[in-house]
């Protein structure tokens, strides 16, 4: 059985190091290989012991505890492999961090997750250079444990082992959990760890009129690296068409408030189940020749906009609130 490391005090512990490695010196003048490992096995113990020290929590008390302890020291930070090692004193830290995503539910996502979000349009901006994120790098993007995250996993990896393509297993697990925020880690998972199901959610947003929405396409409320299936139905035909920068546009034209009730996903109202989502609105029809300019477009919740299409609120009264 591995060695588990022992805590103690941090300089009793950088004390002993230092005396062991002054002594080494005459192990090396020696010239006995088998006597020199031999001799640094105590070294290593001793670097370990002085690394899961260095935590002042007491109650991490196991690998798996001082790595996230680590994590919610440094939430929202680009943390690498090697720290993680360090603070848990054991070289198999990656399994434990599975353990704390998958079984735990904390929303820890790799770099190369991240990295591949990033290339399909997804503001980094809160987590700094996005040259950071590396495949053995690690950020928890919300300090906040989700426990129905191991019910999730679960339902992932039946879904999984479908013989269908990326794309149906993301929107299957998606439509299993509208509404409900799901890190790109589980997305990922889902396409075997392929890097294409970034591409895919975009594609499912863009093109198919899903209504998947991020920090950056209509949520600034959510957390980097989250993605929510807001409702259970797609966008019309004509709706998909608009251009991913020309409804950023409007959206942050329209401080991501419908125009009109003045609805909002900061402002909600927890009882309010009806209204759950901005759409963005042709006030002259696209099928009419209406253009896919932001002069055209307004922003409404779902409930404002179905009012428009009942011909309850009128053309001029939605170009008097642009």
């Amino acid at each position: 059985m591995a060695r588990r490391s022992k805590r103690n005090n941090p300089e009793k512990l950088r004390a002993e190091l230092v005396s062991l490695l002054t002594s080494f010196k005459q192990k090396l003048v020696e010239d006995n290989l088998r006597e020199q490992v031999l001799s640094l096995v105590p070294a290593n113990y001793l670097l370990r012991d002085l690394g899961s020290s260095l935590l002042s929590d007491n109650s991490a008390d196991s690998a798996r505890d001082r790595i996230l302890a680590y994590f919610r020291k440094y939430p929202s930070t680009v943390l690498r492999g090697e720290e993680l090692m360090v603070v848990a004193g054991i070289s198999e830290y990656a399994r434990r961090i599975r353990e704390l995503r998958v079984e735990m539910g904390w929303p820890i996502q790799t770099g190369q997750a991240l990295k591949e979000m990033a290339q399909q349009g997804e503001s980094l901006d809160l987590l700094g250079c996005e040259e950071s994120l590396k495949k053995d790098t690690y950020v928890l993007i919300k300090n906040h444990q989700d426990r129905e995250a191991a019910f999730r996993w679960n339902l992932a990896n039946k879904i999984r082992k479908s013989k269908t393509s990326v794309k149906s297993k993301i929107i299957e697990y998606l439509r299993e959990n509208i509404g409900k925020e799901v890190i790109g880690e589980e997305l990922k998972y889902l396409a075997s760890g392929r890097s294409e199901w970034a591409r895919r959610v975009r594609e499912l947003r863009t093109e198919d009129g899903w209504p998947i929405a991020t920090r950056v396409s209509g949520r600034p409320d959510l957390e980097v690296g989250v993605y929510v299936l807001e409702e259970d139905k797609q966008a019309k035909v004509h709706d998909r068409k608009i251009p991913d920068p020309v409804r950023i546009e409007v959206l942050e034209r329209d401080n991501f408030t419908c125009k009109v009730c003045n609805w909002s996903h900061e402002n909600r109202n927890r009882g309010d189940r009806y209204r759950n989502l901005l759409e963005l609105h042709h006030i002259e029809h696209h099928s009419k020749g209406g253009k896919n300019e932001a002069d055209n477009l307004i922003t409404l919740c779902n409930i404002c906009h179905d009012e428009v299409h009942r011909n309850n609120i009128s053309n001029d009264e939605l170009l008097n609130r642009i």
